[in-house]
């Protein structure tokens, strides 16, 4: 399976994603970073994105809740490359009903080799890249051979 180059620029598309639990330190991470934020495009489910537009004062493109289909909704955006990062503060002590939801996300996520945060340390990380303002190349596999891997 041969690569492709997907170039981001400098201004990211960012998903912010939080369970009920995280909701908060989300917030408080947003918060520590809102002048790194501010020119990017921000994408949030639900409350989420709801509590972030309230608190930050930035333009958030707010998706369903979660389980509504606002996880599948960032997926298909990720598989779309309308989604470049996906920060996804996730509860793993506390049994979600949309556990399925949840790992398609980070499945999309790990498919199309987006950056992702699943905590504070892993996000600081990636915010604080010399790569998060600038142009990257990302690779992906190329997928259009992929429904022909039975035929062979």
């Amino acid at each position: 399976m041969n690569n492709i180059r997907i170039s981001m620029c400098p201004d990211k598309k960012i998903a912010l994603v939080a369970h009920d639990n995280r909701k908060q330190d989300l917030l408080e991470w947003a918060k520590f970073n809102l002048v790194l934020l501010a020119h990017h495009k921000l994408y949030a489910t639900g409350t989420t994105g709801t509590m972030l537009e309230r608190e930050l004062g930035l333009t958030i493109h707010r998706l369903q809740s979660g389980p509504l289909g606002g996880d599948q909704q960032i997926g298909a955006k990720i598989a779309d490359n309308e989604i470049d990062f996906l920060i996804f503060f996730w509860d793993p002590l506390e049994p979600q009903p949309h556990d399925t939801d949840v790992k398609a996300l980070l499945r999309m996520a790990v498919v199309w080799n987006i950056p992702t945060a699943c905590n504070r340390a892993s996000a600081d990380f990636m915010i604080s890249s010399p790569l998060m303002d600038g142009e990257y190349d990302r690779l992906i596999p190329e997928y259009n051979d992929f429904p022909k891997r039975w035929l062979v």
